[in-house]
């Protein structure tokens, strides 16, 4: 860890002569139940901000609130690809692309076409989120902000926000802002930038029906400009509802986003978010290869059925069995106050709490082997489905982000800033018996609460959690008429973190933490057309509070140094950009998904990724925007990972969820009222275990979008009718997975040892055909 923080303090020092200190680290750590975690998608082996007030220097959040023309004078291929101008590498996709999608569309949907990214989505009605894999890591090693506040993971990311209310969506690959509430961004940062209220009253609505039985509808009403105050706002709700693609079972989600927006007339600024989110939907089964190739070449299922009967082999794949009921609320606020012309204060306040749970069988208790009773006392039949449940009681996650900046002279701006966040989860799994019917109690039913002989309640309790102290410093400097732009700055982290468990199994575990995180990028115009940039950073990783249980240790943090390097082109005609990348990573922290909405959590050694992206994209040119790019990545593991007492061989291995080659192509048509997209997407082969004897084959997606805008009509001001097509040619295609395991066959340890085979891992398989049309309009 020292020579790697040596590494960036040395061009960090460079760039600004910061001092930092060396860091401590966490201890190890086991197994645990998550449902509001960092990915499903890593694995492990078994064990135990913008800156308003200086525009110029950085694209900011004025390029996301600026009106309509100034958004499309960025965009490039269709808004598949903007104009940047950062000293870091950013890919990022505008509003007018985003318009073109579905609306049940997604954060994660919208950026799938990006180069560094592939994403795996479990339906097409936006209700379950999905899966991130950036560069060779997941939504945990990202940073997901909405207005630059803390979003939930990629895997409940549609939780936040409904796709008409995003702006844009911004990814930084490698690197993050230092003033971003965030530590993890090894892979980078994903942000989402909600819609800015309009100054004229109106609205907008939608009415959209597809593939699966889906039907959606959504209305967005707008105050406009209240009075002479600066103030406008909005509030909108949606309401969505689905069948499963594949099975038995019902989704539903209502939604209800808030915003307001007020402008002060010596440029200071507040914009208010705040949503909250409903949801209700079946958990799905994810196939191993065995279930997938059944699937795929004799057409059987493996999803859950629409039979319930009590004394099948098969009850517990029962879809009312196997429920998922959630409640969600996000709200942000970002402040920036002009205080005179060279001081300015930020100030960003964040809350996102959730409760609910996910039901899934337990089976009963003759085949566990254990003694159950009522709370009457009668004694519960050896017979009698069981459910299980990992719950989470009322869990908030505040912080804020506050933030000085002063300009120091007319070549150097100073930003000083504190980050806090407390994020504690009270989370629980009881055991409880099934209703009559098949279906999932509610947690608080206590007629279905089940008790040991000693009179215990059959439940596991945990609370878990940090708090983090954090104090920046950064300056950015400008010379040679503003062509050579540095930012030098230091971030140092403070983490008090803990997990507690009461009820059948009891301890306390805890442990202080501390990372210094270096920042440095630079970049230089060549001219009007050209720039090239650099950039450095340093990043720390702790697990998820809600991935922490049954343990007597922590694992030890995860750290990491990524170095990029850049080449820009522009003009009236394309978009070019290239960057090259490395990324460094000591004690990687992976996690498996388990039966159960289970994960285990453990470190798994040293890692070393690097590669290229490459994006081009052309202007309008007889009414067609062509786009494309290209990643390739080589990954390999640098030490063999502990297994017990020996080693699995991994050294030298590739890394998992590291496929060579991901390349994309996109074309965009507008004309005449009439507008369309067609994007294809190619992922290379990847490992899928450690040991590397399990691979999953590349893959190609493919979305169409067609519409037409009509004129106005009556008080309708831009009736629109769109369809948009997924998987157009009925690929039966594996796209992620839900977890890595350690081997597929036989695998012999380094202590000569032989670790058995198993069903290898589980998949996210690409949804049927879906087609969606939708009726739109502002008025």
């Amino acid at each position: 860890m020292k020579a790697l923080v040596s590494r960036l303090l040395l061009s960090t020092i460079l760039g600004s002569t910061i001092i930092v200190s060396e860091t401590d680290s966490l201890k190890a750590a086991p197994l645990s139940r998550a449902r509001h975690v960092p990915t499903k998608h890593s694995v492990a082996p078994q064990s135990a901000k913008t800156r308003p007030h200086r525009t110029s220097m950085t694209a900011t959040s004025e390029e996301n609130v600026g009106v309509r023309g100034s958004r499309r004078a960025r965009d490039s291929g269709g808004g598949m690809m903007r104009v940047e101008t950062a000293p870091y590498a950013v890919q990022s996709v505008g509003k007018q692309y985003i318009e073109m999608r579905s609306p049940t569309s997604t954060g994660l949907d919208v950026v799938q076409n990006l180069p560094s990214v592939s994403i795996a989505m479990p339906d097409t009605s936006g209700i379950k989120g999905g899966a991130l894999y950036m560069r060779g890591f997941t939504d945990a090693d990202t940073a997901l902000l909405l207005d630059g506040a803390p979003a939930s993971l990629a895997a409940y990311l549609q939780q936040n926000v409904d796709a008409e209310n995003i702006e844009t969506v911004t990814m930084t690959p490698g690197s993050s802002p230092i003033d971003a509430p965030a530590s993890n961004a090894t892979a980078g940062t994903l942000d989402e930038r909600t819609y800015t209220p309009g100054k004229k009253a109106g609205g907008s609505m939608d009415f959209s029906y597809g593939t699966n039985n889906m039907s959606r509808e959504f209305v967005r009403l707008e105050s406009g400009e209240i009075g002479n105050s600066g103030i406008r706002s909005y509030i909108s709700v949606s309401n969505t509802h689905s069948r499963q693609w594949m099975g038995a079972g019902t989704n539903r989600r209502t939604h209800v986003d808030v915003g307001l927006f007020k402008e002060f007339t010596n440029g200071s600024t507040v914009k208010f978010f705040g949503s909250w989110n409903n949801s209700m939907f079946t958990i799905d089964a994810y196939p191993d290869a065995k279930a997938f190739y059944d699937y795929k070449h004799t057409g059987n299922g493996y999803n859950r059925t629409n039979i319930w009967d009590r004394n099948s082999t098969s009850a517990g794949n029962y879809w009312q069995g196997n429920i998922d009921s959630w409640n969600q609320f996000f709200v942000t606020t970002q402040a920036h106050i002009i205080i005179n012309k060279r001081l300015s204060f930020d100030l960003s306040p964040y809350f996102a709490t959730g409760f609910g749970w996910d039901g899934s069988s337990a089976g009963t208790p003759s085949s566990t082997g254990a003694t159950y009773y009522y709370g009457n006392g009668q004694k519960v039949d050896a017979s009698a489905p069981l459910s299980t449940y990992w719950a989470q009681h009322w869990s908030p996650q505040v912080g804020l982000v506050a933030k000085l900046g002063y300009d120091i002279d007319r070549h150097n701006h100073l930003s000083f800033g504190y980050w806090y966040e407390n994020n504690a989860v009270d989370y629980f799994f009881p055991t409880m018996a099934t209703k009559e019917n098949g279906r999932n109690a509610k947690t608080n039913d206590a007629a279905y609460k089940l008790y040991t002989a000693d009179g215990q309640e059959a439940i596991y309790r945990y609370n878990a959690g940090y708090e983090l102290n954090s104090f920046f410093i950064e300056d950015t400097a400008k010379y040679f008429d503003d062509r050579l732009l540095v930012n030098a700055g230091f971030k140092y982290v403070m983490s008090n973190y803990w997990d507690r468990a009461s009820g059948l199994s009891q301890f306390t575990i805890g442990a202080n933490s501390t990372a210094p995180l270096p920042h440095l990028s630079v970049s230089y115009k060549l001219d009007t057309h050209s720039q090239i940039y650099l950039n450095a950073e340093g990043d720390f990783r702790q697990p998820s509070p809600s991935q922490l249980s049954a343990s007597t240790s922590l694992p030890k943090n995860q750290y990491s140094i990524t170095e990029q390097i850049g080449y820009r082109y522009n003009n009236r005609y394309l978009t070019l950009d290239i960057a090259a990348f490395n990324s460094n990573i000591t004690n990687r922290l992976l996690t498996t998904y388990l039966p159960n909405t289970a994960y285990a959590v453990s470190n798994a050694g040293n890692q070393t990724i690097r590669g290229f992206d490459a994006m081009i994209a052309g202007r309008e040119f007889h009414h067609f925007s062509p786009y494309a790019s290209i990643e390739y990545l080589h990954g390999t593991f640098d030490s063999n990972i502990p297994y017990g007492d020996t080693y699995l061989p991994t050294k030298g291995k590739q890394s998992i969820l590291t496929p060579r080659v991901l390349a994309n192509f996109g074309l965009t048509y507008s004309n005449a009222g009439f507008f369309g997209n067609f994007s294809l997407h190619y992922t290379g082969p990847q490992s899928v275990t450690l040991v590397n004897d399990q691979r999953m084959p590349g893959f190609v997606t493919n979305t169409l979008a067609l519409g037409y805008h009509f004129k106005p009509l009556y008080f309708l001001e831009t009736p629109t009718f769109r369809l948009n097509f997924s998987n157009l040619t009925g690929s039966v295609i594996r796209v992620g997975t839900t977890g890595i395991t350690n081997n597929y066959r036989n695998v012999t340890l380094l202590d000569g040892s032989t670790l058995a085979g198993g069903s290898g891992a589980s998949f996210y398989v690409l949804p049927r055909f879906s087609m969606t049309g939708t009726i739109s309009s502002d008025f």
